[in-house]
């Protein structure tokens, strides 16, 4: 039985060539990102604005979401999520914050009381203020800056401080471009859309030191090769499975955002798109900015050569 392959073994795509595209394609995006950030703002949800909080327990057996999402949409309280956690007739309810002050907070409670009647039992309600989600988006920017902040210190022990500011610049890349996804689509940015944020940041960094760790074993092995020419090596070499790995993570996301539902929209729209960007930023920034930062080019006369006709500067050694 022949096995999948994408691409055969002797592919030799020359990534490297394209670097300078790559690099204008994605200056020009960050600053459309920054730029839509700016003017249009992102649509947070309910963590991040203020609102009202209800834990309710159904007595009738397992809780119908859709039903009470139904109900309680049509009150005209603005934004209204509803979902489950723990047992089946455990449900929780975010209601976005009203206008009015805290006597519109209490006549939300008594609205939802109305329309849910006896069928429910109350166990829990909060209201969360401004100050509260204040803290919750400065916890969601600190978690961001401090993972970025590990995953620095990480690549610089495990290769050296090129890498590592490498992986930082692509991972960053990924980030400010998925934020600008928030804002360019409105998807609602709340909680979970800072813990997606968080898995594409791992999932890139994954990917990035694959590529680098490819490189760094080529260049023991062939220490007299042009870094262009190194560098298209080693990433058509890692390209397999780069591809196999991000497939199979977006035909999965796929799924889920087409069938998951709502609740989970925003986390699983942001990983689809961070998958594509995190796969694109490890082959076409994180390596390719090596030869700005790593000194062997410095003087290397060979590497135009290498790019203008594709031959190898140096031989192997």
């Amino acid at each position: 039985m022949r096995l999948l392959r994408l691409f055969p073994d002797d592919t030799k795509i020359p990534f490297m060539k394209w670097r300078k595209w790559s690099f204008l394609i994605s200056g020009i995006a960050s600053v459309v990102c920054f730029v839509v950030l700016y003017t249009h703002g992102m649509n947070t949800g309910i963590d991040f604005q203020g609102g009202t909080l209800m834990e309710i327990q159904t007595k009738s057996g397992p809780a119908d979401l859709e039903a009470i999402r139904n109900q309680l949409n049509g009150l005209g309280l603005g934004e209204v999520q509803v979902q489950s956690f723990g047992a089946e007739d455990d449900v929780l309810i975010r209601i976005a914050r009203q206008e009015g002050g805290d006597e519109a907070q209490t006549a939300v409670v008594g609205k939802v009381q109305a329309a849910l009647g006896d069928k429910v039992d109350y166990r829990r309600t909060e209201m969360v203020g401004p100050r509260v989600s204040g803290e919750l988006a400065q916890n969601g920017i600190l978690g961001i800056i401090s993972a970025l902040g590990l995953i620095m210190v990480y690549v610089w022990f495990r290769f050296e401080w090129q890498y590592s500011l490498g992986a930082v610049i692509a991972t960053l890349h990924d980030v400010v471009l998925t934020i600008g996804f928030f804002a360019i689509t409105q998807v609602e940015f709340n909680l979970s859309s800072i813990a997606a944020i968080l898995t594409i940041v791992g999932y890139s960094l994954n990917d990035t030191v694959v590529v680098y760790d490819r490189i760094r074993e080529m260049r023991r092995k062939y220490k007299r090769l042009n870094l262009v020419v190194l560098l298209d090596l080693a990433i058509n070499q890692t390209l397999t499975r780069t591809t196999n790995t991000a497939l199979t993570t977006l035909i999965a996301l796929s799924a889920l955002v087409i069938f998951g539902g709502e609740v989970i929209r925003s986390f699983t729209a942001s990983m689809l798109f961070g998958v594509l960007i995190g796969t694109y930023s490890s082959i076409f920034i994180a390596a390719p900015i090596l030869i700005f930062l790593d000194p062997q080019l410095a003087g290397d006369k060979s590497a135009k050569k290498v790019e203008d006709d594709g031959d190898e500067a140096a031989e192997p050694a």
